[in-house]
């Protein structure tokens, strides 16, 4: 027996037309002057995620910067320069407009604006020591689950290596998951963010560090994504596919916070660090790869995930009805469009070994149902290849 914590946002908006009420949360905050986490491409989308909260914020009276130099697979450098500009425009928050490299590198300017040193010296688990900004993080797309989490994953361009800065400290105050703002996601994105909720969910649930509070969040979440992410890809004005994909990126999100992830993360690490290949398809191409490897750690919890994502498993054994939980991750992965291997995404087998190597040192691994070595990884990047 053991007992368990239980860690997310103070206050959770979710649902369409939430982000409405952003800028009276600020107030509510004492925001007096937040910066502005972003991209380019959100900043300029008329009638976007990023002009929506900006009236808000308008509207409640709150002054506001912007950073929008996010980049995918956010790098040490992001937060720098985002630091950069909240000492010159006299910022006192941050508000994270996007998907999981906007609440990063959000999160990575909290840390920078607040601990002196490299951010490279924070890697691990409660290393923080001080109180960072009041963050904000009004989510745009499903899957990261980085609203919710007390993970920051930045990238280190000099070694092309992604760590993971794990604190209560980075959790953000407040997370708005507003569908409408999501309508608006190509395809491709759907697809690589709803897969990576699914590894969330699904990592979650068999980890070593799973607890009844979330198996039941991720059971819920992989039902969703089940039945919602194909029509959320085939049709992105789908509102209620992407309402259900939202839940299902947050339940997940809430999930892997505190049951932690295993393999899938800690090699699509390796992958996005070594090529910036996105996260989602990274962990998209290795999912089934690495539950197949799991599946004797807990046949029974992989029997469920089978029935869960509406597999017929009358009259099979346990092991049977296993395997078809990775029948059904790899034929989701087909149907929504994900590349079907590493090496259609330029993965040299040279570069198995170090991946390998630095797979077993990240923080994800520790909780993976099934120890392996270093040539089990690099076999799993062969099978994956």
């Amino acid at each position: 027996m053991r007992y368990y914590d239980f860690l997310m946002d103070s206050v959770n908006f979710f649902g369409p037309g939430c982000v409405d009420v952003l800028g009276e949360r600020c107030k509510i905050l004492k925001m007096k002057r937040p910066l502005i986490v972003t991209d380019t491409f959100l900043e300029g989308m008329k009638e976007g995620p990023v002009e929506k909260c900006l009236d808000s914020l308008k509207k409640a009276g709150i002054e506001y910067a912007i950073y929008n130099g996010v980049e995918p697979n956010p790098k040490i450098k992001n937060c720098y320069d985002g630091l950069e500009v909240y000492k010159n425009e006299k910022c006192d928050s941050i508000i994270t407009i996007g998907g999981g490299s906007a609440h990063d590198n959000g999160k990575g300017i909290g840390i920078a604006a607040t601990h002196k040193g490299d951010l490279t010296s924070y890697a691990g688990i409660e290393t923080l020591e001080n109180a960072l900004p009041p963050i904000i993080s009004v989510n745009t797309t499903a899957g990261t689950g980085s609203e919710v989490t007390r993970h920051c994953v930045l990238t280190n361009s000099e070694t092309k290596l992604k760590f993971v800065i794990v604190s209560w400290r980075n959790v953000p105050s407040v997370s708005f998951n507003d569908p409408l703002l999501m309508l608006n996601v190509p395809a491709g994105l759907t697809a690589a963010t709803g897969m990576d909720a699914l590894t969330h969910a699904i990592e979650s649930y068999v980890s070593v560090d799973a607890n009844p509070v979330c198996d039941a969040m991720a059971i819920q979440a992989i039902r969703l994504i089940a039945t919602n992410l194909r029509p959320a890809v085939a049709n992105g004005k789908n509102e209620k596919a992407r309402e259900n994909m939202a839940y299902a990126s947050l339940l997940a999100g809430m999930a892997f916070n505190n049951a932690n992830l295993g393999y899938v993360h800690a090699m699509a690490h390796q992958l996005g660090g070594q090529y910036d290949m996105p996260h989602g398809v990274a962990n998209a191409i290795l999912l089934p790869t690495v539950e197949e490897y799991n599946l004797g750690s807990n046949p029974e919890k992989f029997a469920n995930i089978a029935e869960f994502m509406g597999e017929n498993i009358k009259d099979l054994s346990v092991m049977d009805a296993a395997h078809k939980a990775v029948d059904a991750m790899r034929n989701l992965a087909t149907d929504v469009g994900i590349p079907k291997t590493l090496k259609e995404m330029g993965v040299k087998e040279e570069d198995f070994e170090l991946m390998a190597g630095n797979a077993l040192r990240d923080g994800n691994a520790f909780s993976n149902p099934r120890v392996g070595k270093e040539k089990d990884i690099i076999e799993l990047f062969r099978k994956a290849f």
